[in-house]
């Protein structure tokens, strides 16, 4: 394990670290964050609470969806809570949340979703990889993925009630 990818998995498991972001959305300042991230809105499948989450955006196939990853494995709250319930709500930048609905993956769309992202970015995914493969506990490979993906799919404005 490298240093670096050590460092980074502490880091991702400090909550102070992970959810210092979230205020910035709050204050409708998410867009300093930049456009590789969101927050996402979801309710604890056990409290009903409303409950939030900085992601990374791994894909952006169409204006009104995004892909994000769960670095954490199917493990993490967020992705335990979106299974259970995928009504969600998603800030993008300094918009209000908008609400979405949240779908896992199937294995050949995470695959493929992960592919475009090692296209796009490869120096985030030389410097991130290890990082990842040290908070899933798995290496992390571009076939059978063990890297689970969540499609947040914006609801069409015109068909809300």
């Amino acid at each position: 394990m490298s240093r670096l990818a050590g460092v980074g998995a502490a880091l991702l498991r400090s909550r102070r670290f992970t959810r210092a972001p979230i205020w910035l959305y709050r204050l409708r300042l998410g867009a300093l964050l930049g456009p590789r991230l969101l927050l996402l809105e979801h309710r604890g499948r056990s409290s009903g609470l409303a409950r939030h989450v900085v992601l990374e955006v791994i894909g952006h196939p169409s204006p009104r969806r995004y892909v994000v990853a769960s670095g954490f494995g199917e493990r993490a709250q967020w992705f335990r809570n979106v299974r259970a319930d995928p009504r969600v709500r998603v800030t993008i930048g300094s918009h209000a949340p908008a609400p979405a609905t949240a779908r896992v993956l199937d294995q050949r769309e995470a695959d493929r979703a992960l592919g475009d992202y090692i296209a796009a970015h490869p120096g985030t995914w030389d410097r991130f990889k290890s990082v990842l493969e040290q908070t899933l506990g798995a290496e992390v490979t571009e076939v059978d993925t063990p890297l689970p993906m969540v499609e947040l799919a914006l609801d069409d404005p015109a068909t809300r009630s």
